[in-house]
């Protein structure tokens, strides 16, 4: 059974059809055909976030070609992807309505997370087995994923955005290179993926590996050059920086091993792979073979094999549609603030209580998630540093592009307020699309009356917040649904 994978990056093309052999365990993908062309797209963003005409022909032009080499291979069995470039193209659907008609497929433009799980699991079926904990560093054009897993199985993963091509075009695009701009850039990259340290320090894995072109290219210098076997280490990356420094300019970047195509964009993947090493206290890492596409090809495989939809857990369907999950959650079966009040008590401690009630059930839903492999944050209008981050609406939105499920504890953080309307206020500040409303009664939309109560309720297929409010339907409180 023939196979392909089309890696649309940020700075290269590529496209690898692959056998698959013994295809009823799914045990190995044999490879046919690659190529790959370098497109550079992430620089065809101009500064206002769209992709130029020219850098949308280029690449349509690239995709036709590889559209010849297709010929022969199923529909069904290819599956293209497109990454951060595209994730951040604010015309990505003029792109993709170009490119789909030269491709002649689909294109699927995925998360960042999805990207990092595709990219360990191309990696692991590429190394030798190992029952170690292993972390894998993939430096694209536009983006750097870090992913700790074991096995086939990403259990930690990460994306941030800062690239080769990205952060070229950001420090070094009239050509100059000096100590202070490379420092600039390193510095840069060092903020970006500050926040990982915890999740990705050495406790967390045993064996370090790192993949896509900057990874290949600084490995082939290092053993060309002859100051590694090809292993990148601190000490051989920080002679590599020195060297580029000394160089001046990009155009007078020449070294043993380096291909041409990589020489507009070394400066700048060495500056991300610098800051990775030292952010992170590596000391060394192997290069790994495969990446997105070959995870792609096998994340297909397992399509075809009906397993992966089957078996999907929340994570995969965030990661593969792009959904961002906030979930606001009440402390209801611990206490409610109306039973205190019933007993005298006064409302605002009353209600306090039921705030701290709602972080208990935020951190077993935490804890829950978590065990399924899917990043969270707890975050808590009440402060409480221990357990929870404060609530604070930046942060909340960066933990969303993270792909990270954002639980939201303590409601608003008021007395008087409702956890219904404490989701609609979280909503309205995070710009949620949409708002679902779980109940613990089992009921599975807007009806007349309580259908537990009432059996002639009938259930609306549509209704405005003015209709419930007007026919007083206790589908939230008053405030939340104005």
């Amino acid at each position: 059974m023939l196979l392909a994978a089309v890696d649309l990056g940020s700075n290269s093309f590529r496209l690898e059809i692959g056998r698959a052999q013994d295809a009823d365990r799914g045990a190995h993908i044999e490879r046919v055909g690659y190529w790959k062309e370098t497109v550079r797209l992430a620089a065809g963003l101009d500064e206002h976030g769209r992709l130029s005409k020219r850098a949308i022909e280029s690449a349509c032009e690239t995709l036709a070609r590889m559209n010849e080499r297709l010929r022969g291979v199923p529909s069904e069995h290819v599956r293209a992807v497109g990454t951060q470039a595209l994730r951040s193209a604010l015309n990505v659907d003029e792109f993709l309505l170009e490119a789909q008609h030269a491709l002649g497929h689909p294109i699927e433009v995925i998360a960042g997370r999805e990207e990092a799980r595709l990219v360990f699991e191309g990696c692991m079926h590429t190394l030798p087995p190992s029952p170690a904990r292993r972390l894998v560093v993939d430096i694209g054009g536009g983006s750097t994923e870090l992913i700790v897993g074991e096995g086939f199985t990403a259990q930690r993963a990460e994306s941030f955005k800062v690239g080769c091509v990205t952060t070229s075009l950001r420090f070094f695009r009239d050509g100059v290179i000096d100590r202070t701009r490379f420092k600039r850039a390193q510095v840069a990259v060092s903020a970006e993926i500050e926040e990982a340290v915890e999740q990705f320090s050495r406790a967390h894995w045993a064996e370090a590996y790192g993949s896509s072109g900057t990874v290949d290219a600084i490995s082939s210098i290092l053993r060309a050059e002859g100051w590694t076997d090809g292993t990148i280490t601190a000490e051989g990356l920080l002679r590599l920086k020195q060297a580029v420094i000394a160089a001046g300019e990009v155009r007078r970047l020449r070294f043993a091993g380096l291909k041409p195509d990589r020489q507009e964009v070394l400066a700048g993947g060495a500056a991300v792979l610098c800051a990775v090493f030292d952010t992170l206290g590596l000391t060394e890492m192997r290069p790994a073979r495969g990446a997105l596409r070959v995870g792609v090809l096998y994340d297909l495989l397992g399509r075809r094999e009906s397993r992966d939809i089957r078996d999907a857990t929340v994570e995969r369907l965030q990661g593969r549609f792009g959904v961002d999950i906030a979930v606001v959650v009440g402390g209801g079966n611990f206490w409610r603030g109306l039973k205190g009040v019933g007993r005298g008590m006064d409302q605002a401690q009353a209600d306090y209580m039921g705030m701290i009630a709602t972080v208990m059930n935020a951190l077993a839903m935490q804890d829950a998630l978590e065990r399924i492999g899917q990043s969270t944050r707890v975050m808590s209008a009440v402060e409480m540093p221990k357990v929870a981050e404060p609530y604070i609406r930046r942060r909340a939105e960066r933990h969303l592009e993270k792909g990270r499920v954002v639980i939201l504890a303590g409601g608003t953080g008021n007395p008087f307020f409702t956890t219904d309307t404490a989701a609609a206020l979280r909503a309205a500040e995070l710009e949620a699309q949409a708002i679902l409303k779980g109940t613990h009664s089992g009921v599975d939309g807007v009806y007349t009356a309580d259908p537990k109560i009432d059996r002639a309720a009938t259930r609306y297929e549509r209704i405005s917040h003015m209709e419930v409010i007007t026919q007083g339907l206790k589908v939230m409180d008053a405030t939340a649904i104005t």
